[in-house]
C-alpha cells in the first residue's frame, strides 16, 4: 500500500475510535453501562431481611418486586438475600456484628435497639441519601428522628405501626359480645370466652416483646403514657404505684385463663396462627399483621372478612387515653460501614425505600414510614380505619425493648415471660428493672 494511502487509512481509523470512545457512556436507563469502552464492573449487594414468606408473604413479595425493578434498572448489580424469621434475624446480627461482617444491607430497629451498632461503627450515616432529591420531605414527622444517634441518622424507616386488638367478629356475634371499651368490659369478654371453652387471647410469649405490649398497654392506661415513656427512656421507674399495678393486672388475666394454653412456650407466629385459625377470639400486634387480614391471597377472605379491631380499652381511674397507642416507626434499613461497597448500598436503599412508600400500600397493605397520597386507592376498610387511627392518635409510645439500652431490654424481657409465668412478683418485677436502670446498661 502506497505510504499516503496508510497515513489516511490511519487517520481515519483513529478519528473512528475517538467517536467510538464519546459514545461509551450512559444508556437508557441513566445507568453507566461502560467504563471507558468497557462493561460496567458487576456489582453484589447482600441485603438481610426478616420477611418470610411463610409468614410474611406480601412483605416477602413486595422486596421481591422492588429487588427485580432494581436489577433490571441496574444490569450491573445483583441482590443477594438472605431471609429470617424475626428472632432469628436479631440472632444472626449480634453474630454478624461480632466479627464485623454485616450485610450491605440490613434491616434495624431504632432508638436503644440500633445505638450499640452505631457505637460501635457498624452502620454508615445516611444523611446523604435523607437529604437527596429522591427522599427529601418524603417521611412522616417524627420518623426519621428515631434512627438518629449524636444528630447523624444511621438507618431510615420504611414502616409506621400502631397496635390494636384484632377480634374476630363471628366470634363475638356467637356469644353476643360487644366491643368493649373499658378495661371491666374487656374482662367480661375474656370471662364470658373461657367460660365457653374458647382461648379469649392469641398469645405467643416465646418471643417476649409480644407479652410486652399487653404490659405496656395496661401501664399506659393505669399510669399514663409519660409515666411509661420516663420509665423505659431511664429517667423514671418501674417502681411507680401504677406500673405495679400494671403488672399485676397481667397476672390477674393469666389466672382468668386469658391467654391460649402454652402460650409462654409458643412463637409469635405459633400464637398467631390460634388466631387465623379462629381457635382464639383477639389478638394484641402491630399493623404489620395488617397484609395478613386485608391483601395476604393465601389468607381465605372469608376469615379476612371476620376481622375487626379496637383500641385497647381505658381502665377506670386510671390516667392513659384511649387514643394512646403503643407502636411507633418500625423496622428501618441500614447499610454497613465496613460495607465494600458502600456508595451502591445507599443508592439500592434510597430506591429501596421510595418504592417501598409508594407500592406498599396497595402491593402489602403495610402503612409506610413515608408519606403517601391515598384518596384515589381503593383500600380495605380495615387499613383505612386503622390509617385514620394513627393520624388521629393522642401520643404514640415506642415499643420498651426498641426504646431501651439492649441490657435494659434484655431484662425487661426475660421479666416480662417471668411474670406472664408467676415466677416473680409484681414488686420484684418492678425491682429488676430498676437493678437494670441503675446499672445504666
Amino acid at each position: 500500500m502506497p505510504r499516503d494511502k496508510l497515513t489516511i487509512g490511519l487517520i481515519w481509523c483513529l478519528l473512528l475510535a475517538l467517536v467510538l470512545a464519546g459514545c461509551g457512556g450512559k444508556s437508557n436507563n441513566g445507568s453507566k453501562d461502560t467504563v471507558n469502552g468497557a462493561p460496567e464492573p458487576k456489582v453484589t449487594l447482600t441485603m438481610m431481611h426478616l420477611w418470610p414468606a411463610a409468614s410474611s408473604a406480601q412483605q416477602n413479595k413486595l422486596v421481591e418486586q422492588i429487588i427485580d425493578e432494581y436489577e433490571n434498572e441496574h444490569p450491573n448489580i445483583t441482590v443477594k438475600q438472605e431471609v429470617l424469621e424475626n428472632e432469628q434475624y436479631k440472632n444472626k446480627l449480634k453474630v454478624l456484628s461480632a466479627s464485623n461482617e454485616l450485610p450491605d444491607v440490613g434491616i434495624t430497629w431504632a432508638a436503644g435497639f440500633m445505638e450499640p451498632y452505631v457505637k460501635g461503627d457498624l452502620f454508615a450515616p445516611l444523611d446523604d441519601i435523607l437529604s437527596g432529591d429522591r427522599l427529601r420531605d418524603k417521611f412522616v414527622a417524627g420518623t426519621t428522628e428515631a434512627y438518629m444517634v449524636g444528630g447523624k441518622t444511621y438507618a431510615l424507616p420504611i414502616e409506621l405501626n400502631i397496635s390494636p386488638i384484632y377480634y374476630n367478629k363471628d366470634i363475638f356475634a356467637k356469644y353476643n359480645l360487644q366491643v368493649p371499651t373499658t378495661y371491666e368490659q374487656l374482662k367480661q369478654v375474656i370471662q364470658t370466652l373461657a367460660d365457653n371453652g374458647v382461648a379469649p387471647i392469641a398469645l405467643g410469649n416465646k418471643d417476649r416483646w409480644t407479652g410486652s405490649l399487653w404490659y405496656m398497654y395496661l401501664a399506659d392506661r393505669i399510669a399514663g403514657s409519660d409515666t411509661l415513656k420516663k420509665a423505659t427512656n431511664g429517667t423514671g421507674s418501674f417502681e411507680d404505684p401504677g406500673l405495679i399495678r400494671a403488672a399485676a393486672e397481667v397476672q390477674t388475666l393469666v389466672d382468668m385463663d386469658a391467654f391460649n394454653k402454652g402460650f409462654n412456650g409458643l412463637s409469635n407466629d405459633e400464637g398467631k396462627s390460634e388466631f387465623v385459625n379462629e381457635k382464639a377470639a383477639l389478638y394484641l400486634t402491630g399493623t404489620w399483621e395488617l397484609p395478613n387480614f386485608t391483601t395476604n391471597p393465601d389468607i381465605p377472605q372469608e376469615f379476612k372478612d371476620k376481622v375487626g379491631f379496637f383500641k385497647f380499652p381505658t381502665v377506670a381511674g386510671g390516667k392513659g387515653n384511649i387514643n394512646s397507642w403503643v407502636g411507633g416507626p418500625g423496622v428501618g434499613l441500614f447499610v454497613s460501614e465496613a460495607s465494600k461497597v458502600k456508595e451502591e448500598a445507599k443508592a439500592f436503599v434510597e430506591y429501596f425505600v421510595s418504592k417501598w412508600g409508594e407500592d406498599s400500600v396497595t402491593t402489602a397493605g403495610v402503612i409506610p414510614a413515608t408519606k403517601v397520597d391515598t384518596a384515589n386507592s381503593n383500600l380495605p376498610q380495615l387499613y383505612v380505619d386503622l390509617l385514620n387511627e394513627l393520624n388521629n392518635a393522642s401520643s404514640i409510645t415506642l415499643f420498651a425493648d426498641v426504646q431501651m439500652k439492649p441490657g435494659a431490654a434484655q431484662v425487661h424481657l426475660d421479666m416480662i415471660q417471668a411474670l406472664f409465668a408467676k415466677a416473680v412478683t409484681p414488686e420484684e418485677f418492678a425491682a429488676k428493672h430498676k437493678e437494670a436502670a441503675e446499672k445504666g446498661i
